[in-house]
């Protein structure tokens, strides 16, 4: 059975005030703080995170949101926010939220009650009231690779237009002028639309809303929407897809209907992850600083912890785009 404060008091002989006063750092007598810190050593008395947050303390904790750990590249921002986070001293506390706002709205309530002291909202966070009801409270929050325009509050993402524009001229500079698009119903992924259909204008070609598509952000569906834009009378000669994983589901929905990579049909994802350094072939897609990313919006949270913070920065980084083999030159004779 773990030692209680009560035992720590009991056994270095004073009251329970006195060890409480110990534990925050209030002041007490020399001889007295030693008795305790010396009874809390011999029974290996460790303070509960919610005790030390009832009496007002800081729990070192950071509660960190994300949309899907199924995703590797979310999976890779887990882990680089939870290193960030255990080199300034914090724990961090990790919930799945799978783009649904009931489970943002009970996981963010759930960790108010363990009393974490701040928060990291990762991309596609979409319940904003959450965001409001905890900036309304005081609450410390970040955005990562997310922002919303009506809130003002520190956020860090990538410059998901230039990402969507860089991919699309790639491929129109390969000769592609039928692009289409898989993408996600998340605000980075509107904003790289917005940058492909830029770099339509910009070349002038005409942009054709039925080449835009929405996934639910599952492999399984993303294949499906491949395979419905490859089965069109006039299929496109490209894929963008607004993330890796559905890039290497549309390599999949392209071989099942015996086309090749890049040969017939080029095809770009997004984040760089592990799988499309490992895809067959090796997958043309968009870097985003990942390392710098989560380093930062850590840092810019403890800040706020730590009352540092004076004002809101929406911090916006440049992506690179990383040409593999999964893109090449358009052979469409009769190009629309």
């Amino acid at each position: 059975m773990k030692p209680t404060i009560y035992d720590v008091a009991k056994k270095a002989g004073v009251s329970i005030a006195t060890v409480s006063y110990v534990m925050n750092n209030q002041k007490v007598g020399k001889k007295s703080k030693e008795k305790v810190l010396k009874a809390m050593k011999e029974l290996n008395y460790k303070p509960s995170v919610l005790a030390s947050a009832l009496t007002g303390k800081r729990t070192s904790t950071i509660g960190f949101l994300l949309p899907d750990l199924a995703n590797p590249f979310v999976a890779e921002m887990a882990r680089r926010v939870e290193d960030r986070a255990h080199e300034r001293g914090f724990n961090l506390v990790i919930c799945s939220t799978d783009f649904d706002t009931k489970k943002e709205a009970l996981y963010t309530s759930l960790l108010r009650q363990k009393s974490v002291d701040g928060f990291i909202l990762a991309g596609g966070f979409k319940n904003v009231e959450v965001i409001k009801e905890l900036l309304q409270e005081n609450i410390p929050v970040v955005l990562l690779a997310e922002s919303h325009s009506s809130i003002s509050v520190n956020s860090v993402k990538v410059d998901d237009f230039a990402g969507g524009y860089e991919v699309t001229s790639h491929l129109i500079s390969l000769g592609h002028e039928k692009i289409a698009v898989i993408a996600e119903d998340v605000t980075s992924s509107q904003e790289r639309i917005r940058g492909y259909k830029q770099a339509l204008r910009d070349k002038g070609l005409e942009i054709d809303e039925s080449m835009i598509v929405t996934s639910d952000s599952s492999w399984e569906d993303g294949k499906r929407l491949a395979g419905e834009l490859l089965d069109i009378s006039e299929p496109p000669t490209a894929i963008f897809a607004c993330n890796d994983i559905l890039a290497i589901a549309s390599i999949f929905a392209a071989r099942e209907r015996k086309l090749s990579i890049p040969y017939d049909l080029s095809i770009v994802g997004f984040d760089n992850t592990l799988l499309s350094r490992s895809s067959d072939p090796p997958l043309t897609t968009v870097e985003q600083p990942i390392h710098d990313m989560c380093s930062r919006v850590v840092d810019f949270l403890i800040e706020e912890i730590e009352g540092k913070s004076k004002t809101k920065q929406r911090i916006i980084m440049l992506p690179r785009l990383i040409i593999r083999k999964s893109t090449g030159v358009c052979r469409l004779k009769n190009k629309v």
